[in-house]
């Protein structure tokens, strides 16, 4: 079994689902999980967890990610991107400095609603569903972060009217929703024209692989150079290593005593600056993620056993 985190390209059509299954069919096993859903008509990275790694998909989830996106000015639809139905067109009479305060005006905390084609749970049916039996409940406003925008382009000649952009934000965050709320805010009405994810946490655009590159160097016995050990998410975490009695209690998920670590001095000095370990077996094969309780004792917080 493969175990680790892959980042791969979704590409336009296919659902962060359609891409779990295939991964499941070109690497024959079935503990495979998606890290935050991308709209069908969306691209860019999609992390993927294998094996035991499926346990971080909720950490990589509530990671920061980086978009690049087109607002469309002049057309309100009902899914707030272009594949929707137009409700109404306006004209759009801004300049680029009007743009440029508007868009600016976004950036930090703010309340954003979730649109009605979105996979939130309502009353145990998801908001999209309801949408297409053709109802809208309201809906709660939702803390999130734009940590910043960046105007890459901006087109406003007669036929025309464009807002190309880089937002990094804080999970939760709907890129659909902030071009709408956008274009209401400059009386224009806007939409989302397209959407690339470009990065999530330390997955990037530039090292993502597409499905069929997967398949190949899965028929090459090349793929698992392209997964990321579950370790790797980790970096800053101090390496504690169990000695024999320790790699007993270990293996059950049990707390861990410093009686029960090898190195012992490592593990203290450590203390001071992180509360959270990374554990090591006593073949040295990294196992877990430990939390200190006090000086003297670790309990677990993630174990990756397989």
């Amino acid at each position: 079994m493969i175990n680790g985190i892959i980042n791969i390209y979704k590409e336009k059509g296919f659902t962060s689902h359609d891409v779990v299954a295939k991964l499941r069919g070109i690497t024959r096993q079935k503990k495979i999980g998606h890290t935050g859903t991308l709209d069908p008509d969306a691209t860019g990275v999609l992390p993927v967890c294998l094996g035991n790694a499926t346990k971080l998909c909720d950490l990589l989830t509530d990671k920061d990610k980086e978009y690049e996106t087109v607002l469309l000015l002049g057309k309100v639809t009902d899914t707030q991107d272009i594949t929707g139905e137009v409700l109404q067109e306006s004209e759009v009479q801004v300049t680029e400095d009007q743009v440029r305060e508007v868009v600016n005006s976004f950036v930090g905390a703010i309340e954003q609603i979730p649109p009605m084609y979105s996979a939130l749970k309502v009353n145990g049916k998801k908001l999209y569903e309801l949408a297409r039996e053709g109802k809208v409940i309201e809906r709660k406003p939702r803390p999130i972060t734009i940590h910043s925008i960046t105007i890459l382009d901006i087109k406003l000649t007669d036929d025309c009217h464009e807002i190309r952009m880089r937002v990094e934000c804080s999970k939760g965050t709907y890129i659909r929703t902030l071009c709408h709320d956008i274009g209401e805010a400059l009386g224009t009405g806007g939409c989302m024209k397209s959407l690339v994810r470009t990065k999530v946490s330390k997955f990037l655009l530039a090292d993502a692989i597409t499905l069929e590159e997967a398949q190949k160097l899965q028929q090459e016995d090349r793929l698992e150079d392209h997964v990321i050990p579950v370790e790797d998410m980790f970096p800053q975490y101090p390496k504690v290593y169990v000695n024999e009695v320790g790699n007993r209690f270990l293996a059950n998920g049990n707390p861990l005593k410093l009686e029960h670590i090898k190195n012992k001095e490592d593990a203290k000095s450590s203390l001071g600056e992180h509360k959270e370990v990374k554990i090591y077996n006593i073949d040295e094969q990294f196992s877990a993620i430990y939390e200190w309780q006090g000086a003297s004792i670790l309990k677990p917080v993630k174990m990756f056993l397989n």
